[in-house]
């Protein structure tokens, strides 16, 4: 039969497939906040003087958000440098891991475990199933233990990393050393 032909050709499809990026540019506009965060989300905000200032979002104006963070903050735009939300991860994508590991992984031991002559494909199918079954849960899982990554949804313009990637070379030049330096940043 042709079973671990088409099983392995399955968890290859599964696992090449990369998921879609969704990153968004920050809004440069402080009344534009609205579209992208709602009253309740976890915010970080970052003041005039640098500081990072954690708290949930109540209220939005064109000119000023609300935040509650060790009692209620007005801020207003102009002493507000960024604004950073972190958004939920999905858990499709553990679950697309662990379902293609699992099923790997059970298909393996299924044909490890098995000879042409003696097994049964309908068991080892079950069999690698249930380990599919295992490994999806084992898969969302650690990805509920992954918080998704803070993305920056303000940018003040102006603003230490406003600017976009940047790309340095510089000679290094001394009696023991001659080399180059390269630092990008973004």
């Amino acid at each position: 039969m042709r079973f671990p032909a088409v099983s392995l050709a399955f968890v290859a499809a599964i696992l090449t497939v990369a998921p879609g990026a969704s990153a968004q540019e920050p809004v440069r506009d402080f009344s534009q906040l609205n579209t992208r965060l709602k009253p309740g989300d976890t915010v970080w905000v970052t003041d005039a003087q640098g500081r990072e200032i954690k708290g949930r979002l109540t209220s939005f104006a064109p000119d000023a958000i609300g935040v509650e963070a060790n009692g209620a903050q007005l801020l207003r735009a102009d002493q507000v440098r960024a604004v950073e939300h972190r958004r939920p991860d999905s858990l499709a994508n553990g679950a697309l891991i662990g379902l293609g590991v699992g099923f790997g992984a059970g298909a393996g031991l299924a044909l490890w475990a098995c000879s042409e002559d003696d097994c049964s494909w309908s068991g080892a199918t079950v069999f690698a199933l249930v380990i599919a079954g295992i490994g999806t849960g084992i898969g969302v899982g650690v990805d509920a233990l992954i918080p998704g990554r803070r993305q920056v949804v303000y940018r003040a313009s102006g603003t230490p990393g406003a600017t976009p990637a940047r790309l340095s070379i510089a000679p290094v030049i001394t009696p023991r050393v001659k080399g180059v330096a390269v630092s990008f940043a973004f």
